[in-house]
């Protein structure tokens, strides 16, 4: 028998069984997932079985208070997330190109995006009266990155991680410069000449910065940065967006470092100042989308579309 028929003759799972086996994964629990797929306990649990026993291997570890995934469980959904997500992919363009299903772009933008960099994303789509649905989440990078691999999203907006999976392509990047604020009337209060570095380190080292928290890649490489410039400063509040923190300096809560494009929202508040510092933070942002042979045409007119 021909190798490529030998899955066929030994069948071990199919692609419902699969989907049991990783729902049941990311649960954590036979009963989460029976009550998500309306199933029973004990039926999932059969299908389960019946994948073991044909691989011959332990997928899952089961206790009476828990389900953990093994090692060879993690290679299977690991590595079975990519043509999984073919699989959905087919099916969308199946039901949007032959069954008229409405066609849709799944956007992911990282949560330490700000909202000044989304009219640029979306308004030239808008613009030309697109019948396309975007749907759009604010999720973390990694999120991201694993939504597009497995084609839960199309599109992400985000921080380049260190390394890219070959599965995943940039179609956009460009450099975002960061500056220093402060509430205004604080900093008139203050009298000090932010044009002296030195005066006006001191001063941000002794009011209450807002950072941004260290679990996000900007965050890391924010904090680096600023002992590099040789800036002790110390959080007094740590938030997971740059809108957040910008309101929260207008109101004089404290002072922070933030995109200087984000400020575009703000630029008929008085209460926010912008303050100089001899080297600037940078960082990239790039739009990725998933590898294909050929991505669905609204969505390639989607990406063409975006302006930045």
């Amino acid at each position: 028998m021909s190798k490529k028929h030998e899955f066929l003759f030994r069948r071990p799972f199919d692609l419902y069984q699969l989907h049991l086996f990783r729902l049941v994964a990311e649960t954590g629990s036979f009963t989460q997932a029976a009550h998500v797929t309306g199933l029973t306990q004990s039926a999932i649990t059969r299908q389960i079985q019946n994948i073991e026993q044909q691989l011959g291997l332990s997928l899952l570890n089961r206790t009476t208070r828990s389900v953990t995934v093994t090692k060879a469980g993690e290679f299977l959904i690991r590595e079975s997330a990519p043509f999984l997500g073919d699989v959905d992919s087919l099916l969308r363009r199946l039901n949007e190109e032959y069954a008229s299903a409405p066609r849709e772009v799944r956007v992911g933008v990282s949560r330490t995006v700000s909202l000044a960099y989304l009219p640029g994303f979306f308004s030239a789509n808008v613009r030309r009266g697109s019948s396309v649905i975007s749907r759009v989440t604010h999720e973390s990078s990694q999120t991201i990155l694993a939504s597009l691999e497995s084609d839960a999203l199309d599109i992400g907006v985000l921080l380049p991680p260190p390394r890219l999976s070959s599965r995943l392509r940039v179609t956009h990047r460009f450099r975002d410069a960061f500056t220093f604020i402060a509430n205004e009337k604080q900093l008139v209060t203050s009298k000090i000449n932010v044009q002296k570095p030195e005066s006006l380190g001191r001063w941000l080292e002794a009011q209450p910065w807002l950072a941004l928290q260290d679990t996000t890649q900007t965050g890391r490489r924010m904090t680096t940065w600023l002992k590099q410039q040789r800036l002790n400063v110390k959080p007094a509040m740590e938030l997971d967006n740059f809108d957040l923190i910008i309101n929260l300096v207008a109101l004089g809560v404290g002072v922070s470092l933030v995109p200087q494009r984000s400020l575009a929202l703000y630029g008929r508040r008085r209460a926010l100042a912008r303050l100089p510092w001899p080297k600037r933070f940078v960082r990239d942002l790039v739009v990725v989308i998933r590898r294909q042979r050929e991505a669905p045409a609204h969505i390639q007119s989607f990406v063409e579309n975006i302006l930045f």
